[in-house]
């Protein structure tokens, strides 16, 4: 089979990269461009195939996704891929040897913001949908391809709309398109993310009164704290991670001769089996009630709540990341097993027991940074691996 689905991959080379490059050169950084453009242009791609896809909606009545399925024959589970269509923003281009949007080829690699991560997977996965859908007979199941926006602002507003257009109980598992074709990411870390109003009493910078309740004071010491925990070291046997805590805001004052009375600070701590999101409230908890016992202010410390989602973890013999070994296995290739140090949408979903691996797919330089581009010529093969996963997946069993 894998020699068949080889020469497939192949021979879809051109339109894969002609879509992705396509899908590059219309900007859809996340909270930033207008998605239409890029929504619009897999439409467009889809409806001459005769796909059957929908776009998913915010609760504000905001598209975030295009949703397309394949149903086969015979009765199964949903089985789901997924690439965001939206990306990171380009940050500096004057820094770029290319323009962020440039969607070409130059010495074999896809160029432009976007072609790691993931519009190149969001364009094999409309490949691999579009042959699937020439065999139902053989399929038990459905393939749902879900190609998001509104990922990369932190909202995953398209995961969200598909737990909402498909009942999550019945979703077997997800295969996620991000870059990197030496591994699998069968896991990561989980995130508690929190924002920390500090208070304080406010006044003229220039007052003979001393102020000892500055609350930018405050919750400069308050970050001191929190970055001197002590967090906990990974548990034989178990996460191979540790648990982490970053301090990711600052935010106060309105001019020099004002003294604020109040300061927020943005906290994101990465949860493992060693660190739960209730451990680390309690820690955060803590420290914000020393601060408030030793460095008394007006009002209290207030902890407001930001996102919580736990670790997940598969091991390399569960459905799907069995089924994508051996996909890259026949293909050739030999990926190893990975828990990744960042949260994705396989945390969401953990939440909804949908076991998912979040990273497989070309070589790349640049992801989230200048000058990003895929390694054409990993193309072939990646698009096989994931075809093979996919038919053994929906495989009728008897």
């Amino acid at each position: 089979m894998i020699n068949e689905l080889l020469q497939q991959a192949r021979t879809d080379a051109p339109s894969v990269t002609a879509l992705a490059a396509e899908l590059i050169r219309l900007p859809s950084r996340g909270g930033i461009d207008d998605y239409e453009p890029v929504l619009a242009s897999v439409e467009n791609w889809l409806k001459p195939r005769s796909l059957r896809h929908r776009r998913l909606h915010n609760p504000d009545g905001e598209a975030v996704a295009i949703l397309i399925e394949v149903t086969g024959d015979r009765p199964g589970p949903v089985w789901v891929l997924d690439a965001c269509l939206d990306t990171a923003p380009f940050g500096d281009e004057t820094a770029w040897s290319f323009s962020p949007t440039a969607g070409d080829v130059s010495n074999g690699s896809l160029r432009g913001r976007g072609a790691a991560d993931s519009k190149t997977a969001a364009a094999v996965f409309c490949h691999i949908a579009a042959a699937v859908s020439l065999q139902p007979h053989k399929l038990a199941g459905t393939l749902a391809v879900l190609l998001d926006v509104d990922e990369h602002t932190g909202n995953f507003g398209g995961a969200m709309a598909l737990m909402r257009a498909i009942d999550p109980v019945t979703i077997a598992g997800a295969m996620i398109g991000y870059p990197g074709h030496e591994e699998v990411v069968i896991g990561g870390r989980g995130v508690f993310r929190v924002r920390l109003h500090v208070h304080g009493t406010a006044g003229h910078s220039g007052s003979s009164k001393p102020n000892t309740a500055n609350a930018v004071s405050r919750a400069s010491r308050l970050v001191t704290a929190l970055e001197d925990l002590p967090l906990p070291a990974p548990v034989t046997g178990g996460f191979p991670l540790p648990p982490k805590l970053t301090i990711t805001e600052f935010h106060s004052g309105e001019g020099f001769t004002s003294v604020p009375d109040h300061a927020t600070v943005g906290v994101d701590v990465r949860l493992t089996d060693a660190l739960d999101a209730k451990d680390a409230e309690e820690l955060i908890r803590k420290a914000s009630a020393q601060l408030d016992a030793d460095f008394p202010a007006p009002r209290a410390t207030e902890i407001e709540a930001a996102l919580c989602w736990p670790p997940y973890r598969l091991m390399p013999g569960d459905q799907p990341a069995a089924a994508l070994f051996a996909g890259a296995e026949a293909a050739g290739i030999s990926a190893r097993p990975k828990v990744a140090g960042p949260s994705n949408i396989g945390n969401l979903l953990a939440t909804h027991k949908i076991r998912t691996t979040a990273g497989f797919g070309l070589p790349y330089a640049g992801l989230h940074g200048t000058d990003e581009c895929v390694d054409l010529s990993a193309l072939p093969t990646i698009q096989a691996a994931y075809h093979h996963a996919v038919l053994n997946l929906l495989a009728p069993r008897t």
